[in-house]
């Protein structure tokens, strides 16, 4: 009889979507599975630990959650037309699908390679009344751009954005279970 193997303990991420990328997830009354594309997401890395050290695992755990909420709103300004909403997928992957992201601001980020069929463990969606305060960011954003290419003042201040803003981090994510993922309002 052999030694029985090491058992390996899946990395929890906390991945930046778009409310139409999960169209595509299985879901089926015991949960969901969700074809990742490679890309970006967040983790409880160890230079997350170290910037924290301070903290609690819960405590990091919610900041790499915010980071990827960050991030899905970044995604949101690069794709209109999606729904204006921040969405986090909570997944849990094998560690060796997960890498350190080069040149990353943020402790928390990691890259994925792309896998198939993960199962979800939760997904975090702004609610649909948030859709205006995002709206506002992005409108914000696109004024200041604008601004910025003209030489020009925009139409709102540096302190519009940052209110703006403010309204959209300070909403918290509502959770739903992957078996809801159909159920999810859109705005």
């Amino acid at each position: 009889m052999g030694r029985p193997g090491r058992q390996t303990v899946p990395m929890r991420i906390y991945v930046p979507a778009t409310l139409d990328e999960l169209d595509g997830a299985a879901v089926a009354a015991g949960g969901a599975r969700w074809d990742l594309p490679a890309r970006r997401a967040h983790a409880v890395t160890p230079a997350l630990v170290r910037e924290l050290a301070d903290e609690d695992e819960e405590s990091r755990e919610y900041e790499a959650f915010l980071a990827a909420a960050d991030d899905s709103l970044a995604l949101v300004a690069a794709r209109r037309g999606v729904a204006p909403v921040r969405v986090v997928v909570s997944l849990d992957v094998p560690d060796a699908a997960v890498a350190a992201a080069d040149g990353a601001e943020e402790p928390s980020a990691v890259d994925v390679g792309a896998l198939d069929g993960v199962a979800v463990v939760a997904v975090h969606v702004d609610e649909p009344e948030a859709a205006a305060d995002v709206r506002a960011v992005l409108a914000a954003a696109d004024e200041e751009n604008d601004a910025e290419r003209t030489g020009g003042a925009g139409a709102l201040s540096e302190d519009a954005l940052d209110a703006a803003l403010q309204r959209v981090t300070d909403r918290d994510l509502l959770w739903y279970d992957p078996s809801e993922i159909p159920q999810i309002p859109r705005p």
